[in-house]
């Protein structure tokens, strides 16, 4: 198994900078993986595993970068649950841990190191020296991925009858004799602006 700093300095060059959330994010892999039986990756996509992270924050990098799920892949999926929390799914025993990131454990920085002023600093080397069970809790879950979620390629592909661009993987929505995108059929994020 690579060793906690070897994997802080791999989260660190795909992030960009050392950070309290990438900490806590190379810690809360870690757990993970070793909870459900995946063992982590030196090079190479990690097989059998997803991983569904609930924020778009600094320890979804770090996730990444340890467990080798991402979203291209269709090993990671993003909820956007604004929680400091993910969930890892063994695809072959289907054992799935969730952990979330314990909110104490930022006063406890204060507590450890009352003398650095950068509260980011003194968060950075409590997360480094805590054990994962005082920064973390475990929930024992189950969840079912449908086969359109699974990684690989497309189970099918169909074109939006109003905007004719095609849907991927079952995100169709059926309105009478219409077959429509989310957006059409939803609404988007984006306006047009032609």
């Amino acid at each position: 198994m690579m060793n906690f700093n070897l994997l802080l300095e791999r989260s660190v060059k795909i992030h960009g900078h050392l950070c309290p959330g990438q900490v806590l994010g190379v810690k809360m892999a870690m757990l993970g993986m070793e909870l459900v039986g995946v063992g982590i990756q030196e090079e190479g996509r990690t097989k059998n595993l997803i991983v569904y992270v609930e924020m778009d924050r600094c320890a979804t990098d770090a996730i990444q970068s340890v467990t080798r799920c991402s979203l291209g892949h269709r090993s990671m999926k993003f909820l956007d649950y604004g929680k400091m929390a993910a969930t890892f799914v063994n695809l072959e025993s289907g054992q799935a841990v969730r952990i979330i990131a314990r909110e104490d454990t930022r006063e406890k920085a204060r507590e450890l190191f009352p003398d650095i002023e950068d509260r980011y600093e003194a968060q950075i080397q409590t997360y480094m020296i805590m054990p994962s069970e005082d920064l973390f809790d475990v929930m024992t879950v189950r969840v079912t991925i449908p086969p359109e979620d699974m990684p690989g390629r497309p189970l099918r592909r169909v074109q939006c009858t109003r905007c004719g661009e095609y849907v991927q993987d079952m995100r169709e929505v059926y309105r009478g004799d219409e077959v429509l995108c989310k957006a059409c059929a939803e609404g988007t994020y984006y306006e047009p602006c032609n």
